[in-house]
């Protein structure tokens, strides 16, 4: 399989070489050079310098051919624009944006595109572990409730809770 992630913090650069270690052609997308030293010094994919909401940049790293898209920033609304270039422009059959904010996440799901949102899983699994029942939607990704094919999904509010105006490149 083709995967392209975008963001090379400790998620991305671990979900790439896991998936280049199963055999899958990997590209990974930063903006920061130096954010490809997460990566093993072996590592058999693409690394490509660059704005993963840029066409051109997605073009370059294969996003065009890809079966899978994971964007994985520190800013929701990076990936959230990054994982609908996927989706959208590219056709990529598989698509998840990170998205922290669970108002966000929510939202964009029931828009048509998956997410996770570590900050639910988190807070679920600090519930659970003090007793309280699991929130069985806090597992892991969500997947997408509608699709608007060929429509772009509208951003919540700006204000619309914690991080919502971050835009940082890698992911931590």
């Amino acid at each position: 399989m083709k995967v392209v992630i975008v963001g090379c913090g400790r998620v991305g650069a671990g979900l790439a070489e896991r998936m280049a270690r199963e055999g899958h052609d990997v590209s990974v997308v930063d903006v920061t050079a130096a954010a490809f030293g997460r990566l093993e010094p072996d590592f058999p994919g693409q690394a490509l310098r660059g704005d993963g909401t840029d066409e051109d940049v997605l073009r370059r790293a294969g996003t065009d051919s890809a079966d899978m898209f994971f964007a994985l920033t520190e800013g929701d609304n990076r990936n959230v624009l990054a994982a609908q270039l996927a989706s959208e422009t590219f056709g990529v059959a598989k698509v998840v944006a990170k998205v922290n904010d669970p108002v966000r996440a929510e939202a964009y799901t029931s828009l048509g595109l998956a997410t996770i949102c570590r900050t639910r899983m988190l807070v679920d699994a600090l519930a659970r572990h003090a007793g309280l029942a699991a929130d069985s939607g806090a597992t892991g990704v969500q997947p997408a409730t509608a699709h608007h094919h060929g429509e772009q999904a509208a951003a919540p509010a700006v204000g619309a809770g914690a991080g919502a105006a971050s835009s940082a490149g890698s992911e931590d």
